[in-house]
């Protein structure tokens, strides 16, 4: 006999739809842990200049966690692969053959 699996597991799996949404608005705001009450100022500054929305929790005991902010600050940019050559193209090494011929083998 064969195991199934839960349905539960294969139910939380599925695609939902719902498209992601970004940090720093109302439904997914910014969560800085900051040790000390000026520092939370600073980073309130910061937050209000760009209109983002955020929670800052102080807490002395724990180490201080400003990685929504720095994601924020620097955006990773996405990367954009260069456009394939196609089979029967000219080479782009320049010998005028088709590329299946030449480089493409």
């Amino acid at each position: 006999m064969l195991y199934e699996a839960p349905m539960e597991s294969k139910v939380d799996r599925v695609y939902d739809g719902k498209k992601p949404t970004r940090l720093g608005t109302a439904k997914q705001p910014a969560r800085v842990t900051v040790k000390s009450e000026e520092r939370k100022q600073e980073l309130e500054a910061i937050f209000e200049k760009h209109g983002w929305k955020n929670v800052i929790e102080v807490d002395g005991d724990k180490p201080e966690d400003t990685a929504d902010l720095d994601l924020l600050l620097n955006p990773v940019a996405q990367v954009t692969a260069a456009p394939k050559v196609g089979r029967n193209e000219p080479c782009p090494c320049g010998s005028g053959k088709k590329h299946k011929k030449c480089c493409g083998r």
